[in-house]
């Protein structure tokens, strides 16, 4: 899709998105059968997803806590979004300071609509239709504008999104992070995580699987090293590039993946 491109604002229901999977796999009732066939099947082969997914909201949560509480971060850039459920991130944000700021940002219609919904009576927060990969349009929005300071530090968000996207010079994940990166002060910070697997076969059954269920809409499972180079120039804060349920855990009881053979993998980055 090239910059300035309408998005699709119809909802079809008999093609699985990945929003809508992963809000059947947290346990919402924002999905499709067609969604929900699609999850049985991958878990088939990734038992461990479930779990995945819930690790993966947990680590938002507690990242946006983190650098609101102990780092005074007050306005959030959320690429992927996603479908609303508990604890989204104005809300954690909210907790430390009600005056956070928060802009989301997704292709998908269906969270457009729910998201729009949810936020109608929040001034503070805004949800925008875009494609993640178009930075100047997500940046100049009159949403954007209205809520993002950028002259302060920011935390700009890429949580289980970039698998979503495939490989390029110009719009892969390397290239989308380093775009985003330029325009921010210093002191802003950048998550991202993704889903990766050292296991080749894996790789390959789950990107395969998840591009025509999807029907193009997907890039590939990667490795650690190639999120590991999402965040060179920046200091990434302890403790390191992990699997997120270990990234600063709340407690040991977490949910625990059953099996390892694919994590979410990633962490957070400042700018200096």
């Amino acid at each position: 899709m090239q910059p300035g491109e309408q998005l699709s604002t119809s909802i079809d229901a008999t093609v699985p998105t990945a929003a809508r999977m992963y809000d059947h796999y947290l346990g919402g009732k924002d999905n499709y059968a067609a969604d929900r066939a699609a999850c049985e099947e991958l878990d088939k082969v990734v038992p461990s997803t479930r779990a995945l997914a819930v690790n993966n909201r947990r680590f938002l949560q507690r990242v946006v806590r983190t650098l609101a509480a102990e780092h005074g971060i007050r306005q959030f850039l959320d690429h992927g979004s996603g479908l609303p459920t508990q604890d989204n991130v104005h809300q954690v944000a909210e907790r430390v300071d009600p005056s956070s700021r928060v802009v989301y940002v997704d292709n998908d219609p269906m969270v457009l609509v729910h998201g729009r919904a949810l936020l109608e009576q929040n001034e503070r927060t805004a949800v925008i239709h875009a494609d993640l990969r178009h930075t100047d349009a997500i940046f100049s929005h009159p949403d954007t504008q209205r809520l993002i300071d950028f002259s302060q530090p920011v935390a700009v968000l890429f949580n289980s999104v970039f698998h979503c996207i495939p490989d390029s010079d110009t719009d892969g994940p390397l290239a989308v992070a380093r775009r985003v990166a330029q325009p921010l002060a210093p002191g802003s910070f950048m998550a991202m995580c993704q889903l990766v697997s050292e296991d080749a076969e894996v790789r390959d059954f789950v990107t395969d699987f998840m591009d025509q269920a999807t029907q193009g809409h997907w890039g590939r499972v990667r490795q650690e090293k190639d999120v590991a180079s999402w965040f060179e120039g920046m200091d990434v804060l302890e403790p390191g590039l992990v699997e997120v349920s270990t990234w600063r855990p709340d407690s040991e009881v977490a949910p625990r993946q059953l099996t390892q053979e694919w994590i979410e993998f990633g962490g957070v980055g400042r700018l200096r």
